[in-house]
């Protein structure tokens, strides 16, 4: 998953909304949304080659997403886990605040750079891993996003993304608005491009909130909305080279 944008409202009608782009090479092997064969539990895309996910919700009321931290300066080991694993084990584990400290403690110092989201509909986590350390902090309400830096580093991209899901919200056809505000292709201009090594021609085609190519590029996109009656409606648009559409799911839980 390579952009987020979100709106965490504990105690309210809707706890959480949220849309995702999840950006990936096209020949990577990947299973739609749907429950897993193997854990009937957990509803969400599936990264075949790894075994984990970029984005998913557990049947008893957890949701957790992972994107990546662009920092070629990061060292990381040839034998790091999955960053996927992270969101498998946050909807699997019997304590997640408990998993989340010792995380934060210095396991996530075994995975190369990341972003953590999981929440259980009242709470939302953001785990960090970058440059800088590991840093764990509880979700103040409101309106955020997440790319491939950190929490609402003001990236065009997520700003673009965090202000299509608030103009949503407030007059939009949810998640229609959102969903539109996702699929926009149009890269931002150099001077808001950020630097995080990988040159201008690659941060210009990684700018736009919705990446179009032909071996990479955005191969899902994802909304849930988390109702405070504990109903949970999670669904997923799949697009392959050049963008082109290949199917959408939609699944409707109780927790």
């Amino acid at each position: 998953m390579c952009l987020i944008a979100f709106d965490h409202r504990p105690g309210e009608a809707w706890p959480l909304r949220l849309v995702a782009n999840r950006d990936e090479f096209y020949d990577r092997p990947a299973a739609p949304l749907a429950g897993w064969a193997d854990v009937p539990a957990i509803v969400g895309g599936r990264d075949l080659e790894a075994g984990g996910s970029w984005l998913a919700v557990h049947r008893r009321g957890r949701f957790a997403a992972v994107t990546n931290v662009r920092d070629p300066r990061l060292k990381v080991s040839v034998d790091a886990p999955s960053r996927g694993d992270l969101v498998r084990d946050a909807l699997t584990c019997p304590d997640l605040p408990a998993w989340l400290d010792r995380l934060a403690g210095g396991e996530a110092a075994r995975f190369a750079g990341f972003n953590l989201l999981a929440g259980d509909g009242n709470r939302l986590w953001h785990l960090h891993r970058g440059l800088g350390g590991i840093s764990l902090s509880v979700i103040p309400p409101g309106l955020h996003g997440l790319s491939n830096s950190s929490l609402n580093t003001p990236w065009p991209k997520l700003i673009e993304a965090r202000q299509g899901l608030g103009a949503c919200l407030r007059h939009g056809r949810w998640p229609e608005d959102a969903i539109t505000a996702m699929a926009d292709p149009h890269p931002a201009d150099d001077h808001q491009l950020p630097e995080t090594g990988v040159g201008v021609e690659m941060e210009r085609m990684l700018s736009s909130p919705f990446i179009v190519g032909e071996r990479y590029g955005t191969r899902a996109m994802t909304w849930l909305g988390w109702h405070a009656s504990g109903r949970i409606e999670i669904g997923e648009r799949r697009f392959g080279p050049g963008g082109v559409a290949q199917g959408e799911s939609v699944e409707r839980l109780t927790t």
